[in-house]
């Protein structure tokens, strides 16, 4: 799974792109930022060209729209992939190819837009706790020295009922 953050802070005149994923070494494909001009986040299948040609369009004053529009328009594949755009006046806009692993999506909003693939929903109709709740998993990791390990080990707890 991949989920990615680009967002403008006004105020402190900052861009910044945010991603985590399963994908090693997801930081040299995902993240493009350029201060002053915007942000940007390739997914999915990524296209890693799209974070300089994209940020080079936001150069030339593109919208994050543009940007979008126009960065799909030229791909080969671009059904497999997700793309999220923060320009620099915050506008944001993004992508969803409709051949993206299930589930993918993504919601913009005023100076971010969030993507996100292969995330599910963790509630379904009477599969919690005794067939009386609809969360099916809750697992936290609140204050641990090494979380992703002991989310891990949840994880494998809770496969085993």
């Amino acid at each position: 799974m991949t989920y990615s953050l680009v967002a403008h802070d006004r105020e402190a005149r900052q861009w910044g792109v945010a991603v985590q994923s399963k994908f090693l070494a997801v930081g040299s494909i995902v993240p493009w930022a350029e201060p002053d001009v915007g942000a940007i986040a390739t997914q999915a299948y990524a296209n890693p060209r799209f974070g300089p040609q994209g940020l080079a369009l936001l150069r030339e004053g593109l919208s994050a729209q543009e940007v979008v529009d126009r960065l799909v328009a030229a791909d080969a594949e671009p059904e497999e992939r997700q793309l999220g755009v923060v320009d620099a006046q915050g506008r944001a806009a993004a992508w969803t190819g409709s051949a993206c692993t299930e589930w993918a999506g993504h919601r913009t909003g005023d100076g971010y837009a969030a993507q996100g693939n292969m995330l599910v929903s963790v509630v379904e109709r009477d599969a919690g706790y005794a067939k009386l709740s609809d969360v099916l998993v809750d697992l936290r990791v609140d204050d641990h020295e090494t979380p992703i390990e002991e989310l891990r080990r949840l994880v494998e707890l809770h496969q085993r009922r």
